[in-house]
């Protein structure tokens, strides 16, 4: 999966570039991680089944593991 082509049509569709398309994917997954309203542990146990390599998935990490569950 090439998620460059994804930032890019997302970017296309909106009319802003592929570097904002993945600035707000993080900034929105970010904000998931932490949300004073998300620190509960049902939404942690959620969280910690993503893998990623730090404390908060990057955008890439987070579209490999949706694209999973889709599937």
């Amino acid at each position: 999966m090439d998620v460059r082509k994804i930032y890019k049509k997302i970017a296309e569709q909106h009319g802003v570039t592929p570097e904002e398309v993945r600035r707000e994917i993080q900034a929105a997954i970010t904000m998931a991680y932490t949300a004073p309203e998300n620190d509960n542990e049902i939404t942690k146990a959620k969280q910690r089944q993503v893998s990623c390599k730090g404390e908060i998935p990057t955008p890439e990490e987070m579209i490999e593991y949706l694209s999973r569950k889709v599937r």
